[in-house]
């Protein structure tokens, strides 16, 4: 079973940063593209951003010029950093291999309000 556990999230400003974090194993890291995911309440998850085996990234067009994805296979990690936050980016972040796998971490909350 995958395990994945997300960190990094707490409560900030609007236009502020945070710098959000996973952690994977038992998984081939580097094999694999991978991404964070996010869920606001009442709403499905999405995809935000994703990044390959090569390093190229993808973004959700809310959050392109804002958020960075980056991976470290020596580390087996995947961060996101974001940047000019929004209460609309409220919700809880998860990482996940890109298809997504079935095994899912407890994700870490983010909430953007003044």
């Amino acid at each position: 079973q995958v395990q994945l556990v997300e960190s990094g999230g707490e409560m900030v400003q609007p236009g502020g940063s945070l710098r959000l974090s996973c952690a994977a194993s038992r998984v081939m890291f580097s094999k694999f593209d991978w991404a964070w995911y996010r869920q606001a309440s009442g709403k499905q998850r999405e995809v935000v951003a994703t990044v390959s085996t090569t390093g190229n990234t993808n973004y959700e067009d809310s959050v392109k010029g804002r958020f960075t994805v980056s991976r470290d296979n020596a580390k087996r990690a995947v961060h996101l950093q974001m940047n000019n936050l929004r209460p609309e980016d409220t919700a809880i972040y998860y990482c996940n291999t890109f298809p997504q796998g079935t095994d899912w971490g407890r994700g870490t909350p983010v909430t953007v309000s003044s």
